[in-house]
């Protein structure tokens, strides 16, 4: 098994190089359905500097999860109820596994 070429990685899970119709296609959408999504606030891709949208790895995980709320029946304002108390709960258990981490810990709060 060869090793990647000197020079290249993979992108970290928060770096926006998808463009539109790959992420849609990714997820298993439709490239309108994505950008209703984006216009209910459900996701924020990245914008290039010319303006060009780019997802992420952890946008793509968000269309997942969009995608599963929206075959349940899921309505999207409730869609984005749902995203916003699972992404405050995080919050919490980061912060909460900080804390208990300690003053020691190299996870500053």
């Amino acid at each position: 098994m060869r090793s990647q070429p000197e020079g290249t990685h993979l992108p970290r899970s928060g770096q926006g190089v998808y463009a539109i119709s790959v992420a849609a296609e990714l997820a298993g959408i439709g490239v309108q359905t994505l950008r209703l999504y984006e216009q209910h606030g459900l996701i924020t891709p990245h914008r290039s500097a010319g303006g060009t949208r780019r997802y992420s790895g952890d946008d793509l995980a968000r269309l997942r999860r969009i995608t599963a709320l929206a075959e349940q029946g899921v309505n999207l304002a409730g869609i984005g109820r749902i995203l916003d108390l699972e992404d405050a709960n995080t919050a919490l258990a980061d912060e909460r596994d900080q804390l208990r981490a300690g003053p020691g810990s190299t996870h500053a709060l």
